[in-house]
């Protein structure tokens, strides 16, 4: 692994948990379906312009659209669409938290449900992760959090990780990335915006707040993140590319105290470096069962 594909990971890590705050700052003042289905629609035409100028070609394989609808679906409908509702009510950090724990998911079920081999490294990543969100999650029972928020997370984290399973070993983007990502985007907007329109009042607080983050969600995360994401796996494969997940955690629930002041105890603290280490040796074991 070069110091260019470090980069690329460090700097997807931080965006990708980044994007807890700013969702947590747009549901304070928007709908979040809505602003969801806006956000992808947005994200969605602008991708599809840059793939125009860049000369991509607009037409998929079977396995590309099977891949972009799966996602596009799990991902940004059901993922980020359950998150936001979420976070109407569940702090950002714990969102963030929750939503790391996917590549335990896709290990447990893996193991569990599909006979994957699982080293022993591997299992004791599992339980050390799972243990650590557990540990987050008891004290902030205790402090009264949204069970009906914490669902959702947890939903949402299935969610992804059935999609990640079902696409494991799929094809690369076949050089037209940006009509990939595009049509992702416009599949989620087209899968909130009636659950939006059925269920939600279309109303907003203007300011400067909701405005800058609106816009950071759209470009930053959404665009920025998601090209990033597949160039790094390009170069140095899925497997390699997920250990920057055990970097999350941490990400996640610093940014949130530094823009949201959310309160950070010891219990936190440890969780998050359990959390962290358990992702960690859960990605190393899989890339010692790809080199065997």
């Amino acid at each position: 692994m070069d110091i260019r594909a470090i980069f690329m990971g460090l700097t997807f890590a931080f965006i990708w948990s980044s994007a807890f705050t700013s969702a947590r700052i747009i549901v304070t003042a928007a709908p979040p379906l809505a602003v969801s289905s806006i956000r992808f629609f947005l994200a969605g035409c602008i991708a599809l312009l840059i793939a125009r100028a860049l000369g991509q070609s607009f037409n998929l394989t079977r396995n590309q659209w099977r891949a972009t609808v799966i996602f596009g679906i799990c991902q940004n409908a059901l993922y980020l669409g359950l998150n936001f509702i979420a976070m109407q009510w569940v702090e950002a950090g714990l969102a963030a938290i929750i939503a790391s724990s996917m590549p335990l998911l896709v290990g447990l079920i893996g193991w569990v449900a599909l006979g994957d081999r699982l080293p022993r490294i591997g299992v004791l990543g599992l339980v050390m992760g799972f243990g650590g969100v557990l540990l987050i999650m008891g004290a902030r029972l205790e402090a009264g959090v949204s069970l009906p928020g914490v669902a959702l997370c947890t939903v949402a984290a299935l969610a992804l990780a059935v999609a990640t399973l079902a696409l494991r070993g799929a094809s690369g983007d076949g050089g037209n990335l940006m009509v990939v990502v595009g049509y992702q985007m416009l599949i989620g907007a087209a899968c909130l915006v009636i659950p939006a329109a059925l269920f939600e009042t279309w109303e907003y607080t203007p300011g400067t707040a909701l405005t800058l983050a609106f816009l950071y969600t759209v470009f930053v995360p959404g665009l920025l993140a998601t090209w990033i994401w597949f160039k790094l796996v390009g170069r140095i494969g899925a497997v390699k590319a997920a250990t920057f997940h055990f970097l999350n955690p941490f990400f996640g629930v610093l940014v949130a105290w530094i823009f949201l002041d959310e309160h950070i105890g010891p219990l936190d603290i440890v969780g998050v470096a359990v959390i962290a280490v358990g992702i960690l040796l859960v990605q190393l074991a899989k890339q010692k069962k790809a080199a065997a």
